[in-house]
């Protein structure tokens, strides 16, 4: 072999190699952007700072558990990954974020956006993912020990386990005459509390194929109530509430969210089956969210 045919041959195992890398890059579903000290609402008020100035937009903030506050936020490159998505796009449309006091320290963390573009089938976040880097950090990724490939976690492939649902299989919650009749519904009875639940933020997402609104959505009573499952999901030390607030999306006449079987699991892949901090602990969770998040929707049967 002479010298050029062995730099090609070269050439090529390393390209392969490099191939067999990023295919197997791995993702987890939270990033721990630094700790701090000092208040609760100081820390709320800085990182709220922080994110307007890196091009966000606020768009709201609740309290899902005790000592924590979650932050909710968009900037152009989410609004245009959800309306170009190939199917429920507007799930991915707002950044949340959360700030949580843990013993004297405050963590202030957001869910990954390159995990959830890569499980929502938003494509590449750059801007969105260097933005939120330089307002708030990137000390960790946690939330899984091992985490999930690019081909474990897109659209189609994930799911916790055979028979549980994936990413298309969505809850149609309602269909109505008109998409302003879905989207005044959902608003006037989360302005109103019904269920427990609370108006965390309404963002409309523009350029979509159809009209098409994004509601989050806090939960605070019953079985699927977000202190009740992340009580359960999230008991170690890095804390995920930036799970919180559940979604709703109204797309034309349609109301649909995500399954909470898949939703909890794909922010909590290690959770086990059994024991104390384990999915059979909070079995009855997904049917309470998906019925509180009907009668969101206007329907009470």
């Amino acid at each position: 072999m002479n010298k050029t045919m062995k730099a090609v041959c070269v050439a090529a195992g390393l390209a392969v190699s490099a191939g067999a890398v990023a295919h197997e890059m791995r993702y987890k579903p939270f990033i721990l952007g630094h700790e701090t000290t000092g208040s609760l609402q100081s820390a709320v008020s800085a990182t709220r700072r922080a994110l307007a100035a890196h091009g966000f937009t606020l768009v709201g903030q609740y309290s899902p558990v005790p000592g924590a506050v979650a932050i909710c936020a968009t900037d152009p490159e989410l609004l245009h990954a959800a309306a170009h998505a190939r199917r429920n796009g507007g799930f991915g449309a707002v950044q949340r974020v959360s700030v949580t006091k843990v013993g004297n320290t405050i963590q202030v963390s957001y869910a990954n956006p390159a995990y959830v573009a890569i499980a929502y089938g938003l494509g590449p976040l750059p801007t969105t993912v260097g933005n939120l880097k330089a307002a708030l950090g990137s000390q960790l990724a946690f939330g899984s020990r091992r985490g999930l490939t690019r081909s474990d976690l897109k659209p189609g492939n994930y799911h916790y386990f055979i028979g549980m649902p994936y990413f298309e299989n969505v809850d149609h919650i309602r269909r109505f005459k008109t998409y302003a009749d879905a989207v005044n519904t959902v608003r006037r009875n989360l302005q109103a509390h019904i269920a427990g639940t609370s108006l965390v933020y309404e963002v409309n997402i523009p350029g979509a194929k159809m009209p098409t609104t994004v509601f989050g959505v806090g939960l605070s009573q019953g079985h699927g109530r977000d202190a009740k499952v992340l009580s359960v999901t999230d008991y170690r030390h890095d804390k995920g509430n930036a799970y919180a607030p559940y979604e709703m999306l109204v797309q034309g006449r349609r109301v649909i969210a995500l399954r909470p079987r898949y939703r909890i699991a794909v922010n909590f892949p290690d959770t086990p089956m059994m024991g104390s901090h384990g999915f059979m602990t909070i079995m009855s969770a997904p049917g309470a969210i998906r019925h509180t998040l009907a009668r969101v929707a206007g329907r009470h049967g």
